[in-house]
């Protein structure tokens, strides 16, 4: 910000002023923070960082203003600068004051993200609010003062300035061809717009970009009836096969469930933690993704469904959906047998799909249990009722805790049953001794009958309906289209039994659910701004010239985000948020200075015999060319205050670099809209509104 304000203006105390007012406002965001319980976290700082650019925009065009003052009166500036700066304050301050509350409602859309996406950006979009807020008090209030006191000296006037002189010398043969064919550069600008259907059509959709956590975790699944034995060979050999790539440190493995309800996890599923070493401790040439998909062509087992997923990530995911990958498809419906028919057809039909990395369809009625079916006339034959015959039964198989032992503030119960070869088959369990009341002992398999049936390993139901899932891996695609092509190859190739239905989830379910909230708030959002815009101009068309201009802002970040290769997602719409408010800003201000100057024009021209349409192109075009500075300083400085988010690399840098590419990429476009557009279109308005008064 000093860099810019000096390389600009050529005064160094001119930068004081604007660099005053980043401490002051940053200060103001965190103790409204403090007083809100908000952490200082990735999300809540990172607003700061996005506001920083537009933080400025106020005091630099204030700066700028009275620079322009200072410069055509300097004698006035000897004997009234204060009234000098109170004037040059009073004539872009109200407007300048509305446009940053555009930009500080302009975030309103944020606020209203539901779940797991409004716990996420919530604390972002409160101290941006703060910042901006602040900044906009501070542009009325404090910046005039410190600029009575600041900006003293001598004064460069703009055109001795060789970084003005160059802007000048560019833009004053390019605004005048704008003004001479006003229509053709009003045709270019649709032109551009329109150009931005062609990335937006090729950009893919997601609910938030893959946000890398450093550790990594392997979640896979293999089929119902894995015994523990079998389960934990299985888990030492995916350790040692992961461990075996020389970039890994640890790995921590778990299968089964933990003594809690909370976590419902069969044996059938493996959760490793895998943590990496340090970055200089990796082979020469090797990175991150190269290395997770050599640990994918490690382990690659027969019988186990991979899935490769962030811990943090999908612990929220399973906490909320119960989906553990990605996508996920639930299945609901009367019988369960069905519903694992219809699982299996999903899992054999979606491989088709191109991006599918892996599919696993639970086998909700694939268990396997050893039925006792007690024979009660038998049992009563042998003087036995139900409860003797249960009771060998559980105390046998299952055993019987006898005593507690003590290991210091843990208690661990002593469980007594029969050796594990005497209970080990159906055969067995039939010949288990059973001691009768009058002493006598006979087999099990003579009082009850024994065999193995199958049944559900486990009954998940919602909405009241038994439900069975799909978990569903995807590689190299983005979620929004391969659910839209897996849906289409679905509903072609699989039949659904009546009162059956399919239900996407996992990540797709967020991401439907944030798409419907923000179609409903931002068109709300863009309806307070123009309200704003009103109470700035109190004239309906220069807020209609503003808002139809609007989507030229967007074409820059279209391009931008195609080329880099970002989806669009939740991340992505916050950044075209914050974006929208800045665009309206710069815009606020370029429709002062043509008033300026429209209205200096007619004042004169009318006492001298009339206005002409060469005379009104000729002002339009002065007032567009002493905007050029203060808006090339303005795009530079958002800029520039975004490009270490655009280099940002580590934690949480994916989503921050999604919201501040829509910001970059737009101001682009923004910069051509202020300065060639929006003087062409105005020139337009003003023609026909004054065509009876105009001379030809």
């Amino acid at each position: 910000v000093p860099f810019i304000c000096a390389l600009f203006l050529f005064h160094l105390r001119s930068s004081l002023v604007a660099i005053a007012t980043l401490p002051l406002g940053i200060l103001a965001a965190l103790l409204i923070m403090r007083g809100q319980d908000l952490n200082a976290n990735i999300m809540s700082l990172g607003g700061i960082a996005i506001a920083i650019g537009a933080m400025v925009d106020g005091a630099i065009v204030m700066i700028e203003n009275v620079h322009k003052h200072l410069e055509h009166d300097p004698e006035k500036a000897k004997t009234d600068r204060w009234g000098v700066i109170a004037r040059a304050s009073a004539e872009v301050g109200p407007a300048l004051f509305f446009s940053l509350l555009i930009i500080t409602f302009s975030f309103l859309p944020v606020f209203t993200l539901e779940a797991q996406e409004g716990r996420l950006f919530a604390p972002l979009a409160f101290t941006k609010t703060y910042a901006m807020a602040a900044a906009a008090i501070l542009s009325i209030t404090v910046v005039p003062v410190l600029m009575g006191y600041l900006i003293r000296g001598k004064i460069l006037p703009e055109n001795k300035n060789p970084v003005n002189r160059l802007l000048g010398w560019i833009y004053r043969p390019v605004i005048g061809m704008v003004m001479r064919a006003p229509w053709v550069m009003v045709a270019a600008g649709i032109l551009v717009m329109t150009s931005a259907i062609w990335p937006l059509s090729r950009l893919g959709s997601e609910f938030m970009p893959p946000l890398d956590e450093g550790d990594w975790m392997y979640m896979p699944t293999t089929r119902p009836g894995l015994s523990i034995g079998e389960a934990t060979q299985l888990l030492q050999q995916t350790d040692r096969l992961i461990k075996s790539v020389p970039e890994v440190a640890q790995v921590f493995g778990k299968i089964g469930r933990a003594d809690t309800a909370t976590d419902p996890a069969p044996l059938s599923m493996i959760e490793t933690i895998i943590r990496f070493k340090p970055e200089s401790e990796w082979r020469e040439g090797m990175t991150i993704e190269r290395i997770r998909e050599e640990i994918r062509r490690t382990v690659d087992l027969p019988g186990v469904t991979n899935a490769w997923v962030m811990p943090i990530k999908t612990r929220i995911d399973m906490l909320a959906t119960g989906i553990k990958t990605p996508v996920g498809i639930k299945i609901g419906g009367p019988e369960l047998p069905v519903i694992q028919n219809i699982g299996a057809d999903i899992e054999a039909l979606l491989p088709q799909v191109q991006g599918t990395a892996s599919v696993f369809a639970e086998r909700v009625a694939g268990g396997r249990y050893v039925t006792v079916d007690i024979d009660r006339a038998a049992a009563a034959r042998h003087g036995l009722n139900i409860d003797e015959v249960q009771a060998v039964v559980s105390s046998a198989i299952g055993g019987m805790n006898v005593s507690e032992t003590i290991e210091g503030l843990e208690r661990f119960p002593i469980n007594v049953r029969y050796p594990q070869e005497i209970r080990n088959s159906v055969d067995a369990i039939r010949d288990l001794p059973v001691l009768t009341s009058q002493g006598a002992r006979i087999r099990l398999g003579d009082v009850a009958h024994i065999e193995i049936q199958d049944g559900p390993p486990m009954i998940k139901s919602e909405n009241s309906r038994p439900t069975g899932w799909v978990y569903v891996d995807i590689a190299e695609r983005d979620i929004g289209s391969y659910v839209q092509a897996a849906q289409q190859h679905l509903a072609d190739n699989l039949a659904l039994p009546a009162g059956y239905s399919l239900t996407w989830s996992g990540q797709y379910e967020y991401m439907e659910r944030a798409k419907e909230r923000l179609t409903l708030v931002v068109p709300l959002t863009l309806l307070i701004i123009a309200f704003l815009l009103y109470m700035a101009f109190r004239g309906l068309a220069e807020v209609l010239i503003i808002m139809a201009t609007l989507p030229m802002a967007i074409a820059g970040s279209s391009w931008l985000l195609w080329w880099l290769a970002f989806d669009l997602s939740v991340a992505v719409a916050v950044g075209f948020i914050a974006l929208a408010g800045v665009a309206v800003e710069i815009g606020v201000i370029m429709l002062i200075y043509l008033n300026q100057y429209r209205a200096r024009y007619l004042a004169e021209a009318r006492e001298q015999g009339g206005p002409t349409v060469e005379g009104l192109r000729d002002a339009i075009a002065k007032g567009a060319l002493q905007r050029l500075r203060p808006v090339v300083m303005t795009v530079a400085a958002i800029t520039v205050g975004l490009l270490p988010i655009m280099q940002g690399h580590g934690t949480g840098g994916e989503i921050m670099q999604r919201i501040a590419t829509p910001m970059v990429g737009g101001m682009v476009s923004t910069l051509v809209l202020t300065l060639l557009v929006l003087p062409a279109v105005y020139f337009l308005w003003q023609r026909w509104q004054l065509h009876s008064e105009l001379l030809k």
